[in-house]
């Protein structure tokens, strides 16, 4: 099986959650036998559609554009028995390059009209790949897919087109995350096992399916986080890319989002056998107390007091926050007297090898 693997992401390699589940979706293709072509469409020159049927009239079968299209990619295309259509979903669609390649594949189809099923049609005038449709969002719910997948399986419904695969992986900017590293490695694993599939079957088995589109979030707590990621870039002044190539940290804004984050942050390895309770009381622009229990090397964020914590900091909570996020010395600040620490001291001690980087 020869098979085209579009990629239409603007991102380069290490922030592009396209690029991270097609490579897997490929690798498992290779491994059943395929020979497997990649071509990101960013590196191409894809001229739009003008709408001059040239194709259809003067040079049946050519487009009028001498670009990378007419040259190379349009000829591997319908070399292809399938094509990988993957996208990052823009405004609940495929984004501007991928569309712009498969308008591009007009010169496919005849001028012609025919009517099947009560749908007008133009017939083939060659023979074209089939179709998987691979695509990613930040959403945490698939529904932002909808019109994607309402269009796609629109466009391969005419006879001789075919669409035989879609994979949606929400919530995919979260992929990378060190805490999810688990999941990753259990979500690229079924990817590749689906692209086994689909060079051996042409279709992907649902159990398999199922683990490379589960859920990672629920809406809510992913809101919290999204939210106080994006406050703290535009607080920074800084991009994603470069909130990260810095090494920040996302300052939480709320008792909420400080309750999510803390788990995100915590290392088993750093905890090795500890069982403690660590309570929080705050002041200040965010007032309230929680709690965290470590037990059996898992950590559990929990409202409210603790009936008897080993270690309770008592802190206004832009001061602790700041030291979450980078911007103060934990040490430093409980000398100055920002805050009280009363209990387990070597806890506290302790709390940059449960939470620290690394």
């Amino acid at each position: 099986m020869n098979v085209l693997a579009l990629n239409s992401s603007p991102r380069g390699e290490g922030q592009s959650k396209t690029s991270l589940m097609l490579t897997a979706l490929v690798e498992g293709m290779q491994d059943a036998g395929a020979e497997v072509e990649v071509i990101e469409l960013r590196r191409k020159t894809i001229k739009n559609c003008i709408g001059c049927y040239t194709c259809w009239t003067k040079t049946p079968g050519k487009c009028i554009h001498k670009d990378d299209m007419t040259a190379e990619l349009f000829p591997k295309w319908l070399a292809s028995d399938l094509v990988v259509y993957a996208t990052p979903l823009y405004n609940y669609g495929m984004n501007a390059v991928l569309k712009a390649f498969i308008e591009r594949t007009l010169p496919s189809m005849e001028p012609f009209f025919e009517v099947q099923h009560n749908r007008m049609y133009h017939p083939l005038r060659f023979k074209v790949p089939a179709v998987v449709l691979l695509s990613v969002a930040g959403m945490p719910d698939e529904g932002h897919f909808k019109a994607l997948s309402d269009h796609m399986n629109y466009l391969t419904a005419p006879p001789g087109r075919r669409l035989i695969a879609e994979i949606y992986r929400t919530a995919a900017e979260t992929l990378t995350h060190p805490a999810l590293k688990d999941k990753r490695r259990e979500i690229l694993e079924a990817t590749a096992q689906a692209g086994r599939e689909l060079v051996r079957s042409q279709q992907i088995a649902p159990a398999t399916l199922a683990i490379v589109t589960q859920p990672l979030s629920d809406p809510q707590s992913f809101a919290h986080l999204a939210n106080a990621f994006w406050k703290t870039c535009i607080t920074e002044g800084v991009t994603p890319k470069e909130f990260w190539k810095k090494n920040r940290r996302p300052r939480p804004d709320s008792l909420e989002t400080f309750m999510l984050m803390m788990p995100l942050g915590f290392k088993p390895n750093g905890a090795k056998d500890l069982r403690a309770t660590l309570q929080f009381v705050f002041s200040g622009e965010v007032e309230g107390a929680c709690h965290f229990v470590i037990v059996d090397n898992t950590i559990t964020a929990m409202a409210g007091r603790a009936a008897k914590p080993d270690l309770t900091i008592t802190s206004p909570f832009e001061v602790w926050m700041d030291i979450m996020a980078g911007k103060a010395d934990g040490a430093q600040m409980l000398m100055e007297g920002k805050y009280i620490a009363e209990g387990d001291m070597e806890l506290l001690l302790n709390m940059g090898k449960m939470f620290g980087e690394g």
